[in-house]
């Protein structure tokens, strides 16, 4: 199969083993978290931030199929819809990052059709977590945004999307300003790679968590590439670079993160690799590294695959990695099967993003992530 196909094969099996509606309720969809999973099994269980991710990778599906308004499009509109519902009948909730995803993710989905019907809502959303965001980002520790409503600590997961959400929204004041924090206080000068963020003591004494994350990287280069100076764009291409020298396996397919949470964070990494990669102003060999990293990732997770005869089950690891506590969304030995237990949605996710953002790189697909 070629890439088209590849994702069109995603999109179908993670919307068929996890698309459901929410409590049943008509006009509803969300991606359960689990399968297979019985409805009770997910009581009390909520990933605001996969879902909205779950409506980005609907809005790739949709683009690649070139039908702006057609089924992948109404869908991602019920995931919306159904987020709303499920969050207690509002957009907003105590974490920075997951609103700042699901700003972008809006604003991709109304870049679909503009003149919409559907476009009022979606500005409706993106003016309310707009001033959520703004809320966020303060001058303490310098600037940077906080992460949750307990606030403290600012990090790289709420900033970098953040900033590239006001990037994209023409607020490019605050979006640089957010993006030159991010390398004056958290950019690793050993690697060239953003570090995860700075706690805030009850004392005012500052703690920075050193941990590195791939999808952190991920929204800082798209911040870079929407802000377009050529410091900007030098900054973008060193990013490139130190991912690929930092954050994959011997083969060149980008490293994961494990379950959960981390099981989605490579996916968002390729959609911005992917976006690099087609941007022309970007040197040849920058543009080429980064188009490498996402077809070996994507060519990792495809090879990896089992059919669960609902549809493809792809690990969530891209190098045979094994977690022998065989937690949930676990990538099993040499050999072994994927279809023994439950299956986690992020990795599914993350697998179907990587193989949207493959698709994105022929020829057919110059499009904008």
């Amino acid at each position: 199969m070629d890439a088209q196909q590849r994702a069109a094969e995603a999109a179908r099996s993670v919307i068929a083993r996890h698309g459901r509606r929410l409590a049943g309720l008509p006009g509803t969809h969300l991606g359960r978290i689990k399968a297979p999973s019985r409805a009770f099994s997910e009581l009390g269980v909520w990933h605001y931030w996969w879902q909205a991710h779950y409506v980005d990778a609907l809005v790739d599906a949709a683009l690649r199929e070139q039908d702006p308004d057609g089924r992948k499009a109404a869908l991602a509109r019920r995931v919306i819809r159904s987020i709303r519902l499920h969050n207690v009948f509002r957009y907003v909730n105590s974490y920075t990052d997951d609103m700042a995803w699901l700003a972008l993710a809006a604003q991709r989905l109304q870049a679909l059709d503009p003149g919409a019907r559907h476009a009022r809502g979606l500005d409706a959303l993106q003016r309310t977590l707009n001033r959520r965001l703004v809320l966020a980002s303060t001058d303490e520790l310098g600037g940077g945004s906080f992460w949750s409503s307990a606030r403290d600590f600012k990090n790289t997961p709420a900033t970098a999307p953040v900033s590239l959400y006001f990037a994209r929204s023409g607020d490019t004041v605050r979006a640089r300003a957010l993006v030159e924090w991010l390398r004056e206080r958290l950019l690793d000068p050993d690697t060239g790679l953003f570090l995860d963020g700075i706690h805030l003591q009850p004392d005012g004494s500052t703690t920075v968590a050193r941990e590195v994350y791939s999808y952190n990287q991920g929204p800082v280069l798209g911040s870079y590439l929407e802000l377009g100076t050529p410091d900007d764009l030098r900054h973008a291409e060193e990013l490139i670079q130190a991912v690929a020298d930092r954050l994959t396996h011997p083969g060149g397919a980008l490293q994961t993160h494990g379950p959960g949470d981390g099981a989605l964070f490579t996916g968002i990494l390729a959609r911005y690799l992917a976006l690099a990669a087609r941007d022309e102003r970007l040197a040849p060999t920058a543009r080429s590294t980064a188009s490498a990293l996402v077809t070996t990732t994507a060519d990792a997770f495809w090879a990896g695959r089992q059919d669960s005869g609902e549809g493809w089950v792809f690990p969530r690891e891209t190098a045979g990695a094994h977690d022998p506590d065989r937690l949930d969304g676990a990538s099993p030995p040499d050999g072994a099967s994927l279809l023994n237990g439950t299956v986690e949605f992020a990795a599914q996710l993350q697998a179907w993003m990587t193989l949207e953002a493959a698709a994105s790189l022929t020829p057919a697909r110059q499009v904008r992530s």
